[in-house]
């Protein structure tokens, strides 16, 4: 049955038994190199924030994002900074930048790329398309058809392109930023729940505030292309082998058998949640904890404690449920869902840092 419960002995905190979330305290991250990585982090979040004012909260979503190995999808309205945010994010970190326009017209090839024939030497030339990019903005991905929408899901979740019977590996890292708007509904392609779950995160930009939207006009009314001078004015403070290494480093973040299994039972009570049709599934527990350690390394910490999964809680399932027709109709949302979930469930208080002999002594 597919509610059948595992055993009790699985994973119980203090049991002495290896976790796969709980890896070789030997090979853990230090202290200090967490908050060296924080500095990095620090630093790139400093100059995305000279092109876009406010969003502080999505734009540490993308850094957790990038830094977990997922890939984040952003709804809002148009006109609120998502493109620039991502563009500005891409040069920050020294990688490169591609950016895709969903349309009902786009092709898979628009995006894989294709082969094209040369007639010097009678072959066939492949020809990268612009999924072969470091940081990949997919705008309005709702608009481009099911077709074109499943050449995405070998990219996002195998990192490779299988194109003429060839497989190529796309470049690292690999981070695809897509965005749709929740209105304009006509002529546009719901995202399917498989390839939802795809995207470690989903977030929103929201409105700016009063100040905000003050700072936006002063800063930018005057320019040509309102965002883009700051992504040409700052040189990278980063470059694609410590992008890798940051990752490296997050999959070090220590994670507690304690706070392991308080992940594990936010997900698993989303499955029987008033509401839920079908609840979130296992490799929805690997991303939140994936992205708690990420959250860890933004914060300076070698070590993931409950808050970090009470925050992701949110960004990381909500988009993973499929809620029951009599929600629907009611009009409850996911995240309000997951958040009575999380208030249901006691977090755990033992300490969640390395013991003494740890990185953290």
């Amino acid at each position: 049955m597919a509610n059948r419960e595992e055993p009790a002995s699985a994973t119980t905190p203090g049991s002495g038994r290896a976790s796969p979330a709980s890896p070789d305290r030997s090979s853990a991250l230090s202290a200090q190199d967490a908050r060296r990585f924080s500095g990095l982090v620090d630093k790139v979040r400093s100059d995305v924030q000279t092109v876009i004012v406010g969003a502080t909260d999505t734009l540490d979503l993308a850094l957790v994002a990038l830094l977990a190995g997922g890939h984040m999808l952003v709804e809002d309205v148009p006109g609120t900074g998502k493109t620039t945010m991502m563009k500005a994010l891409a040069v920050a970190l020294g990688c490169s930048f591609n950016r895709i326009q969903g349309t009902p017209d786009l092709l898979p090839t628009d995006v894989s790329g294709v082969s094209v024939y040369n007639p010097t030497n009678g072959n066939f030339t492949f020809r990268p398309g612009p999924i072969f990019g470091q940081v990949v903005l997919v705008d309005e991905i709702n608009r481009a058809t099911p077709r074109t929408q499943a050449a995405f899901l070998e990219a996002m979740a195998e990192g490779q392109v299988s194109a003429d019977g060839e497989t190529r590996q796309l470049p690292r890292p690999f981070l695809v930023l897509a965005t749709q708007n929740p209105i304009e509904l006509e002529g546009t392609f719901p995202l399917p729940e498989a390839q939802l779950d795809r995207f470690l995160i989903r977030a929103s930009m929201g409105y700016p505030d009063r100040d905000d939207e003050m700072e936006i006009v002063r800063r930018f009314s005057g320019e040509d292309r309102s965002g883009h001078r700051g992504t040409t004015d700052h040189s990278a403070h980063t470059d694609s082998g410590t992008v890798l290494a940051m990752q490296a480093a997050t999959r070090s973040i220590h994670v507690s058998d304690a706070v392991a299994m308080y992940a594990t039972d936010i997900v698993r009570a989303t499955r029987h949640a008033a509401g839920v049709a079908f609840g979130a599934s296992p490799r929805a527990t690997v991303g939140l904890v994936r992205a708690a350690r990420a959250r860890a390394i933004l914060s300076g910490r070698s070590f993931v404690l409950p808050d970090d999964i009470q925050v992701l809680a949110v960004p990381v399932l909500a988009h993973r449920l499929v809620v029951d027709d009599e929600s629907r109709l009611r009009q409850v949302s996911p995240a309000t869902i997951i958040q009575t979930v999380v208030a249901g469930i006691d977090a755990p208080v033992e300490p969640t840092a390395p013991s003494n002999g740890g990185p953290n002594r």
